[in-house]
């Protein structure tokens, strides 16, 4: 039985399984927008709730509240970032980026890896909560990437690195509600597991690139990054989870100026011949069409030195932090239960965020001084002027009005994806489909759906925080029950929970808005759920291993 009196059985199992089905279904296959699947999914949530778990009224409202503040910590990040996106887009920054980079090299494979990948993770390390994603596919789309794969590219760049990123956060979450027995080892456990999905992600973003003609010209690049990447956050588990990610996929930044002197990646290859996620028109020569730029790469590349200064400084420098996360803020929340005795007490306040060290507030002063900056020096009349003069349509659309126009659809869909989560917890369906897989599968097989179980956290709420807080204290308890070693458990989920960010929901709204196709979240599922049903074997794999 789960918690209180809720039973376990088949027929229940399917019912909490089918809003994830449906919600799959409809965005996979069927093609709905996010903001039309995403209360499809929520509503079937919540008649399931009502008539198959017991859950009264109340405990629905709790949960709609729950998510929608969750949907806030996610709207501060995806409407700062599509205001970043839009103050350099109005003055010519991504056009002077591109050409910028091209000089810098011409290789679109390095580029897309420097950028989809090392980049990414990079962001990962010190922001977070979406911020490799709403950064990264807009610079993607600059350099020449089509916009479905700009988008897929850093939401598979930047997952391996979510447990460790953001000074390890989901790492410290995970300390809160469980009390490990041996840290030290379920810290590195957790980097082993995560070592091939990192190497995974940069074969599977060059085999989008440029299938396996990419894939032979850039394996010393995956191999030397991967290294970096898997091999310095492992050692450094060791000494330091909170700094592991970080100093990782820093070292692999600082590595890639070197590597772009290397000829084989200074120069485009020439063997690399079709590049199913580049626009060709990114070869034009820079005589062709697009006006020329008002700005150098320089000015282009400011918002985001701003953005990496401000979350650096704030996020790793402990007595800024401190003196910043001073200031809370939160909102208190009812003890409610279901009438199979599945509880959740008061919360009071719940998800507590400080808005001053929260990564929309770094997009926000990045925003602010670059437009700043590009208006001191006439940058947006000089870029309207020249783009009216080419024979190239430009979007010249308001910096305000093109923020709200990509930025509502998005935001419905997140609400109604968060508002989702919620329901399943509150309800019992959550811990239903957990202890399900658990009930029927022996200890081996248990062992290898730990991590699917990390995953299923991370899909649904977007958060390898969350979903460590919602099921790393069940898994401790199954590990218990099964006989199995409870750090390898325990990385497993963490690692499984990593991956699932990959093919979270909420993350894929962030990124078809910050490139500018809402409506296509579909088109990016498709093409994102394999990676992450390949990463979560391997993860599954991994944990028998160390356990045998």
């Amino acid at each position: 039985m789960a918690p209180g009196d809720l039973p376990v059985d088949l027929w229940r199992w399917g019912l909490a399984l089918s809003p994830i089905v449906v919600l799959l279904v409809l965005l996979a296959v069927r093609g709905w927008k996010a903001p039309q699947a995403a209360p499809a999914g929520m509503a079937l949530a919540a008649l399931i709730a009502l008539t198959a778990f017991r859950t009264p009224m109340e405990n629905l409202a709790v949960a709609a509240g729950k998510g929608i503040w969750d949907a806030l910590f996610i709207l501060f990040v995806i409407w700062p970032a599509l205001l970043l996106y839009r103050v350099v887009d109005n003055a010519g920054g991504f056009e002077a980026l591109r050409r910028g980079v091209l000089r810098f090299s011409r290789n679109e494979v390095f580029l897309v890896l420097g950028f989809g990948w090392v980049f990414a993770s990079f962001l990962q390390g010190i922001t977070g909560f979406g911020t490799p994603i709403a950064v990264v596919a807009p610079l993607l789309v600059a350099i020449g990437v089509r916009p479905v794969y700009a988008v897929v590219i850093p939401l598979i760049g930047h997952a391996w690195a979510n447990l460790f990123g953001t000074l390890a956060v989901a790492w410290l979450a995970t300390l809160q509600v469980v009390d490990l027995r041996d840290e030290t080892s379920t810290a590195v456990q957790t980097a082993v597991l995560l070592v091939v999905p990192n190497l995974l992600a940069g074969v599977w973003i060059t085999w989008l690139v440029g299938r396996g003609a990419a894939l032979r010209h850039a394996w010393p690049l995956i191999i030397i990054i991967g290294v970096i990447h898997g091999g310095g956050q492992l050692l450094l588990a060791w000494w330091s989870p909170v700094l592991a990610n970080f100093l990782a996929t820093t070292a692999a930044l600082l590595v890639l100026y070197p590597l772009s002197n290397w000829r084989r990646f200074s120069e485009d290859p020439a063997d690399v011949d079709g590049r199913p996620a580049m626009q060709r028109e990114s070869a034009r020569s820079e005589e062709e069409t697009e006006p020329d730029p008002v700005m150098g790469i320089g000015m282009a590349v400011v918002p985001y030195a701003v953005l990496t200064v401000v979350a650096v400084s704030t996020v790793a420098i402990d007595p800024i932090e401190s003196a910043l996360s001073s200031f809370e803020l939160g909102i208190a929340f009812p003890a409610v239960d279901t009438g199979y005795g599945v509880t959740t007490g008061v919360e009071d306040p719940y998800n507590a965020f400080a808005p001053a060290v929260h990564p929309g507030t770094f997009l926000l002063l990045a925003a602010a001084a670059a437009w700043l900056l590009y208006r001191s020096r006439d940058y947006y009349d000089a870029w309207s002027r020249a783009a009216s003069d080419s024979d190239v349509e430009s979007d010249v659309e308001p910096i305000g009005a093109g923020v709200v126009g990509d930025a509502v659809p998005a935001s419905l869909a997140v609400v109604g994806f968060l508002v989702l989560s919620q329901i399943m917890a509150h309800s019992g369906q959550t811990d239903v489909l957990a202890l399900g897989i658990s009930e029927v599968a022996p200890a081996g097989v248990y062992a290898f759906f730990a991590g699917w179980i990390g995953l299923l956290g991370s899909f649904m709420t977007s958060s390898n925080t969350a979903s460590n807080i919602l099921f790393a204290p069940l898994q401790q308890t199954l590990a218990e029950a099964e006989g199995l070693t409870e750090s390898t458990v325990i990385a497993s989920q963490q690692a499984g929970a990593a991956v699932g960010n990959a093919a979270s929901p909420a993350n894929v709204v962030l990124g078809t808005g910050a490139a500018g196709i809402v409506g296509e979240e579909g088109s990016v599922l498709r093409k994102v759920l394999p990676y992450a049903a390949v990463a979560a074997l391997t993860v599954g794999a991994g944990t028998v291993l160390m356990l045998a």
